[in-house]
């Protein structure tokens, strides 16, 4: 009963901290930036490819949170990075494998939820909302593989937004169909201009996201601004 009662207590601190983090982060808003940007252009990723599968945590209460923080199960790039996706997926349909995306573009409030959210000595694995993320820029993704055949998600080292070194690309536990899986992943990536996060497998940036401006859309306000 004990038990019970202490982890009721600890997910409702989690959740009060979320809505208070997201109150705080409306206020706050995004940092300001000097310079100059490209015009965001966010593409839903399933109307270029719909074999690119959707597995996004956000939208529900599966994730470091423990509740959901997007309304809708969506998934968005900036055009060149959702297109150099598609070429992705298809390089590594001939490996019998298909992309599984977690998630895309992330809404600047979301990382400040995160950033609330996470102990101290955890904030590796997050995004500093002071600075922005990539993926507030629409030109990260976070995604995984899953088999053609069989349809299933691949297994890898770690689970994904595990915080832990298992989530490192660099990383030499687990199986080598694991690590084989991680790296081919990576490869696939690299080669339409992804690079890696240091220490989140799964975590990918396009090579132009410095090219793009820090956003705060929500998901609902995307497909008024953009032509999908």
């Amino acid at each position: 009963m004990r038990k019970t009662l202490a982890a009721l207590l600890l997910i409702g601190a989690l959740f009060a901290g979320a809505a208070a983090g997201q109150t705080a982060a409306t206020a706050q808003g995004p940092p300001r930036e000097a310079g100059e940007f490209l015009k965001p252009d966010l593409v839903e990723l399933v109307t270029l490819d719909r074999s690119v599968r959707l597995d996004i945590r956000y939208a529900t209460a599966d994730n470091l949170v423990g509740r959901p923080v997007y309304p809708e199960a969506r998934a968005f790039l900036q055009r060149p990075a959702a297109e150099a996706l598609v070429r992705v997926n298809a390089a590594l349909r001939t490996h019998g494998y298909g992309l599984l995306v977690f998630d895309g573009y992330r809404p600047w409030s979301v990382t400040k939820i995160f950033w609330d959210v996470t102990p101290p000595d955890k904030r590796e694995f997050v995004a500093d909302p002071a600075k922005g993320s990539k993926h507030n820029r629409g030109c990260a993704v976070d995604l995984s593989l899953y088999s053609l055949d069989t349809g299933r998600e691949v297994p890898m080292p770690s689970a994904y937004d595990e915080m832990s070194p298992r989530a490192y690309p660099s990383y030499d536990g687990g199986t080598a169909a694991q690590r084989d899986a991680r790296d081919l992943l990576r490869r696939a990536m690299e080669a339409e201009g992804f690079s890696v996060e240091p220490n989140e497998w799964w975590h990918f940036n396009h090579r132009d996201w410095a090219r793009y401006p820090i956003l705060n859309l929500q998901f609902s306000e995307i497909a008024g601004r953009f032509e999908l």
